[in-house]
């Protein structure tokens, strides 16, 4: 296959299954309590061990597909993430779950180094910001295809049949990329040296680091939403599928913003500008009985910056170079994750008091500064290295 939307469709799918997989323990979460007799914070361990593997394995991940290749690493990750399903489908003790999990993260964060690489060569200089805003759209589709799913059939046949899907569908990722082809050596370009300059290194620093940020508001969305709507006397269940509003909307405006970048060639005008309104929204849901709107609009617009952020670091860098990019980006993201979650789960459970005391279980604010902090490193991040500094 040489067309490059065709290589652009396969690669989402097969991202698709990292999404999958990695929600089919918070799917199934009742069930594995039940099952292993174990707690909640057992459960938020064994969600959190899937992208641990990152914090070792993404720096060399590039370095790992450039010796192997793209499509043999690619596969390799998939049989991993394929393992490690069915490690957890076949056991009944707690630690080999564990183990499984661990398996399946270090297989979803080689791929997730290796695809974005894999994208980023087809479509180096043409629509990269469009791209990119599909390709990560295949998270919240993952996501949410999980969530209509795994539920029901973790409730009919146990939580095992919910790892052997994942299984499944990983392995047919493994079928999808045998129809990838690489990109002619014209779209490819030149060979990179494997080593990136200071400034092209930090230019990919600084590109890390607005994902990371721009993830951890979103993360803090879905995170504490729903106890603030709680906390305002919405049921659970109404509060969860309000802030639910925000994912399902953002698998339009994610692609959308992509187009938009590309279309009127301003990426970075639209992704700060994007920034600052779902900031300014944000600020103002937890002091506004408006609550569906607002939600409503931070879905349509907040997807806006994902593209063209995504689209950074390839702009600076020569093809062959972009799975060591990735690879960065991806690290950086990841300690951005841990950075925030450690922040915020302390924070979900007290408050301040308005004289500075603590006062346990009051969330006044989501406390999403995210986006605008994002905002303010976008300021900052080149459209070619030479321009690290170069307010846009």
């Amino acid at each position: 296959m040489r067309n490059r939307w065709g290589i652009l469709a396969i690669l989402f799918l097969v991202r698709l299954t990292i999404a999958f997989q990695f929600q089919s323990v918070a799917a199934v979460a009742p069930l594995l309590q039940q099952s292993f007799g174990v707690g909640i914070a057992d459960i938020g361990i064994l969600i959190g061990l899937y992208f641990t593997p990152g914090i070792v394995l993404a720096l060399p991940g590039g370095a790992i597909g450039r010796f192997l290749g793209d499509k043999p690493t690619t596969i390799a990750a998939l049989l991993l993430m394929t393992v490690g399903s069915l490690v957890m489908a076949a056991t009944d003790v707690w630690g080999w779950q564990m183990a499984g999990r661990l398996t399946s993260g270090a297989g979803g964060v080689l791929l997730t180094v290796q695809l974005t690489k894999m994208a980023a060569d087809w479509f180096a200089g043409k629509e990269i910001a469009t791209a990119m805003a599909i390709f990560v759209n295949s998270w919240p589709a993952g996501v949410g295809i999980s969530l209509l799913l795994l539920p029901a059939l973790g409730t009919a046949y146990g939580a095992s049949s919910v790892f052997l899907a994942a299984a499944a569908l990983t392995a047919i990722g493994v079928v999808l990329i045998a129809f990838y082809q690489p990109p002619p050596a014209a779209i490819a370009g030149p060979a990179g040296s494997g080593r990136l300059d200071p400034l092209a290194l930090l230019a990919v620093i600084v590109a890390g680091a607005i994902w990371g940020l721009y993830n951890v508001g979103f993360a803090m969305i879905f995170s504490f939403g729903p106890s603030l709507l709680a906390e305002r006397g919405w049921s659970i269940a109404a509060a969860g599928s309000a802030i639910s509003v925000v994912m399902w909307l953002s698998v339009i405006s994610v692609p959308a913003g992509g187009y938009l970048a590309d279309r009127f060639k301003r990426p970075f005008i639209l992704a700060i500008a994007a920034s600052l309104v779902v900031a300014l929204l944000l600020a103002w849901l937890p002091r506004s009985d408006a609550v569906i709107t607002i939600l409503v609009l931070i879905g349509l617009i907040g997807g806006h910056p994902a593209g063209p952020i995504m689209s950074l670091a390839a702009r600076v860098l020569a093809p062959r170079d972009q799975g060591d990019r990735d690879g960065r980006v991806l690290h950086a993201l990841l300690c951005r994750d841990d950075a925030g979650a450690g922040h915020c789960r302390p924070a979900r459970q007290i408050g301040r008091h308005r004289r500075g005391r603590a006062r346990p279980r009051r969330a006044r604010s989501i406390g999403l500064p995210a986006p605008d902090v994002a905002f303010r490193a976008h300021c900052f991040c080149p459209s070619s290295p030479r321009a690290i500094l170069t307010r846009h």
